[in-house]
């Protein structure tokens, strides 16, 4: 009953387009999660984000959950995980994804989950990072581990928004490094961010990571924008 009188006075509504929710929806309406432009990327060898990264850095597997597009359902998503504190919305699109891929072989065999790091002012600035609830969602579906810390941001950058790809490339350059003291030698691990554009930031966490040795990476994010 308490329930029902706090959403009268507050009704939940889906992130994706606004409506109000049903008691059995979480976050997302059943219209708009059944529409989600997934992108099935995983399924695809040669799929749009590994040819991203083609000569750039290598990869086992490069992928996204959804499309993004402008003034669409996914963009406004994002949105709400990204500026608006939904740490819950990011943890359930992590869950959603894992089911996609819990039969993957080259995901099942990864050790941990690497969430792209925010720099620690920006964390403290946002609360949270929305990479991080992501991978969280993820770990849980696909039964792994969330690792925080073998992976840190060493200098607070811009908004990537609204940069060119070689803009992007120099703001991140050189701005992450790994923790010495954990050993992932000779292993697999998933990173993971919440959009993938240019790539320059994935690439430049990889060519960090790339530095221990025999480590191979996987790449995945809720959304992938062609901009």
């Amino acid at each position: 009953m308490l329930s029902d009188f706090i959403s009268l006075i507050y009704p939940r509504s889906c992130a994706g387009c606004g409506n109000s929710l049903y008691k059995h929806e979480e976050e997302i309406c059943n219209y708009c999660y059944m529409n989600l432009p997934k992108t099935n990327f995983h399924l695809q060898p040669d799929n749009i984000v590994q040819n991203l990264f083609y000569g750039r850095v290598d990869l086992e597997l490069a992928s996204s959950f959804y499309l993004f597009n402008k003034k669409g359902s996914v963009q406004k998503i994002l949105h709400a995980i990204k500026y608006k504190g939904n740490k819950e919305l990011a943890v359930l699109v992590g869950k959603w994804y894992a089911d996609e891929l819990v039969t993957d072989t080259r995901i099942a065999k990864s050790v941990c989950i690497i969430p792209v790091p925010l720099h620690p002012l920006k964390y403290k600035q946002r609360g949270y990072n929305q990479s991080e609830e992501f991978g969280k969602g993820l770990a849980e579906g696909l039964n792994s581990v969330l690792n925080t810390t073998v992976l840190k941001r060493t200098e607070f950058t811009d908004t990537q928004t609204r940069k060119n790809k070689f803009e992007r490339w120099e703001n991140v350059e050189d701005k992450f490094e790994t923790d010495p003291t954990q050993d992932l030698k000779n292993t697999s691990v998933i990173l993971v961010d919440d959009v993938i554009t240019t790539g320059a930031t994935i690439e430049a966490c990889c060519q960090t990571l790339k530095k221990i040795e025999g480590l191979k990476i996987s790449v995945l994010s809720i959304a992938y924008a062609n901009v």
